[in-house]
């Protein structure tokens, strides 16, 4: 259950990526993060009941710096893949992001079998050779720049941040339900609103509204996904498997903006999927 839990996260990480990345093409991150951020807190809400808990300081702290460490790891995210391109600074920043957490689960000794331990291994892989660039065409034309340098030095910022955000979300009460991830949202929300008072930003367009929505209700689905497996599995392998959804933006890139993969990044997918089975067998 937890592998398909955290396939589930990575698989929405991913939609939600997209989504918010093509968003902050129209309006500042920061105005987009703040927005999906209480989207996010507005689908949470209801879904309390489907996973009771206790709420208690524990809960609260950890979910509160999680929430902090991640708000910052999504404005510097979703501006690098506004400078683009979506498929080099996606992978850039998940390699960062799913080393923090398996070194981590290592060091608090988390022994994944032989097995898994190789399909995590093959999964570092895949993560790093698909960040080795991708190509637009169509508009800008055959050749054209991929982006600005700052896209990917962004990229490795949020991955780090995303993946201090895994940590901390794993090391909250287990028995405390959804609670963290209010606590979570609560201080990003206060985080970014004060950004966004004291910059002055505008709220995103309303031609960029429908992403920011998207962005924001599968990025909160996401987290609960990738809870649930943390609680259920190792930390190690649920963040590597969470951690795969730069495949997923890859390929919506691929199909919706044209961005052309090279050979390397067509490996890297098949890696990815062998990564999967590999660790699922385990």
């Amino acid at each position: 259950m937890a592998l398909v839990l955290a396939l589930g996260s990575g698989l929405t990480f991913g939609i939600a990526d997209f989504a918010g990345g093509l968003a902050a093409k129209r309006a500042s991150a920061t105005s987009v993060t703040f927005v999906s951020q209480a989207i996010g807190l507005l689908v949470l809400l209801p879904l309390m009941g489907l996973l009771p808990g206790v709420p208690s300081v524990e809960a609260f702290v950890s979910g509160g710096l999680a929430g902090i460490a991640g708000a910052l790891g999504v404005v510097a995210y979703l501006r690098a893949l506004a400078l683009g391109p979506m498929g080099v600074v996606a992978p850039l920043a998940s390699v960062v992001g799913v080393m923090v957490p398996v070194l981590a689960g290592l060091v608090a000794g988390e022994r994944p079998s032989a097995l898994a331990g190789g399909g995590i291994a093959v999964g570092l892989i895949a993560i790093t050779v698909v960040a080795g660039g991708g190509r637009r065409t169509g508009a800008q034309g055959e050749g054209a720049p991929a982006g600005d340098r700052r896209g990917p030095l962004l990229a490795l910022a949020g991955g780090m941040a995303f993946g201090v955000f895994f940590v901390l979300l794993d090391l909250t009460p287990s028995g405390s339900g959804l609670w963290p991830l209010v606590g979570a949202r609560t201080a990003s929300l206060a985080l970014m609103g004060s950004a966004v008072m004291l910059a002055g930003r505008s709220l995103p367009r309303r031609d960029a509204m429908p992403m920011v929505a998207v962005s924001g209700a599968l990025d909160m689905l996401a987290n609960i996904l990738f809870l649930l497996a943390a609680r259920a599995g190792l930390l190690t392998i649920s963040a590597l498997l969470a951690s795969l959804y730069p495949v997923v933006v890859v390929l919506l890139a691929r199909q919706l903006l044209a961005e052309r993969l090279r050979r390397p990044q067509v490996v890297a997918v098949v890696l990815a999927l062998l990564a999967v089975a590999v660790i699922t067998v385990g």
